[in-house]
């Protein structure tokens, strides 16, 4: 597939790096590419020649599939700067949480309960399938789930496109999950986001990231 993913910190070099990896003609997005590339891209980029860099329209404009890969405050911004246009139609994962940092570490939710920002952004693009994936681990095992306990842990995948679904859950299969729920529509966004509280809370406990959940059924 064609792949734009927008974002250019450790989840979407993460993905980006995957999917290329894969064989999908990837495409980075971000807010301007001069400033981009002034920073540390070069040498991840050195590492990584299949991938190429672009602003979000132009990463998105040709894309098949596109990955919110942003920080949960920066989603909605960085989805305008791609346009309307080029995501309507397109199945669109969101990998962000809407994690607050306003009063410091570890951060809250600034969308829980009774919405999700995976709602929001369905609502912002109501053209675009939205489907809610890998928010609830590390980046490490979003790409490489088998380096623990063999892939057996779960993801979930929630959005009101049955189709957009099925391209998700193939992709995460192809990552080498080996365990994904379908929770159903994208209101069911609002549970996995509301992991977090405890997944930071594991994480402090554990001193580790490397960790996942697992459904017994």
């Amino acid at each position: 597939m064609r792949i734009a993913v927008l974002g250019t910190g450790m989840v979407g070099r993460a993905i980006a790096a995957r999917a290329a990896e894969l064989g999908h003609d990837v495409t980075v997005g971000t807010r301007d590419v001069a400033v981009t590339r002034a920073g540390d891209w070069a040498d991840w980029a050195t590492a990584h020649p299949g991938v190429d860099l672009a602003a979000h329209a132009d990463a998105t404009a040709d894309a098949e599939l596109v990955v919110n890969a942003t920080s949960g405050d920066g989603a909605l911004p960085a989805l305008t700067a791609a346009g309307e246009k080029n995501l309507a139609g397109k199945v669109l994962l969101d990998i962000a949480n809407p994690l607050d940092f306003s009063k410091g570490f570890p951060p809250t939710l600034s969308v829980l309960n009774d919405d999700s920002l995976g709602e929001r952004i369905q609502r912002a693009f109501p053209r675009t399938r939205v489907v809610k994936a890998l928010n609830t681990l590390t980046a490490d095992l979003m790409t490489h789930p088998r380096q623990l306990a063999d892939g057996d842990h779960t993801v979930f995948v929630s959005g009101d496109d049955g189709e957009a679904k099925k391209v998700v859950t193939e992709l995460l299969t192809s990552f080498g999950h080996t365990d994904v729920i379908d929770l159903g529509d994208i209101t069911t966004a609002r549970g996995t986001e509301m992991l977090l509280p405890l997944w930071l809370r594991l994480y402090g406990g554990l001193g580790t990231a490397l960790f996942n959940i697992k459904v017994v059924r």
